[in-house]
């Protein structure tokens, strides 16, 4: 299987999962839903008695207050989903086979590369990305670039993945780095639809 089709796999595993858990966030969407009506309705009730004595700036007041816990209370539970679904994926990621492995960072690698002298700095414990790797890759760059990438002598701890390094520019391809910045995209449409309803 070539790397596209790794990275299509994956996706396509990570397009099911996503599909999977919209339907069990529905589930619990609702359930949540359901039981939030019911506090509403109950606060709406305790309202009722303060609005006799209070003006209605007081009810309006109180009406926001159960509101934004409810809202809280919403996307704290979508969080945990959240939280889930990352946790199994990078423990997916950790536990890929070598040559899947490989693949990937390849065709990372050979995507982020901007002049093909960079140094690549790559984890304390990585056994993949080696001199080896690196001629392949060097190769596979072709004569668009130098084809010089070479592996930097000292390691870091950024997990699985590579950082590519050219003087002070750095270009971090870590897989936590990349799982973050799609958690971050998913927060964003999660705080959009809440705040859309």
């Amino acid at each position: 299987m070539d790397a596209k089709g790794v990275i299509d796999k994956i996706l396509s595993d990570a397009n099911a999962q996503a599909e999977d858990i919209k339907k069990q966030a529905k589930v619990k969407t609702d359930a949540e839903k359901q039981k939030l009506d019911a506090q509403i309705n109950k606060h709406e009730k305790q309202t009722t008695v303060l609005v006799e004595k209070a003006a209605e700036e007081k009810k309006s007041h109180i009406l926001a207050a159960a509101r934004m816990e409810i809202a809280k209370e919403y996307l704290a539970e979508k969080r945990k989903i959240l939280d889930d679904i990352f946790e199994q994926a990078q423990k997916k990621l950790q536990n890929l086979p070598e040559d899947e492995y490989k693949k990937i960072c390849t065709k990372l690698m050979v995507q982020a590369v901007e002049s093909g002298d960079e140094e690549v700095v790559v984890d304390v414990n990585e056994k993949c990305i080696d001199h080896e790797f690196i001629k392949l890759i060097n190769r596979e760059l072709g004569p668009g670039f130098k084809g010089n990438l070479r592996l930097y002598d000292q390691k870091e701890d950024i997990g699985a993945g590579f950082i590519l390094k050219r003087g002070r520019i750095k270009n971090n391809v870590s897989m936590n780095v990349l799982l973050e910045q799609l958690r971050k995209q998913l927060e964003i449409e999660l705080a959009n639809e809440l705040f859309a309803n």
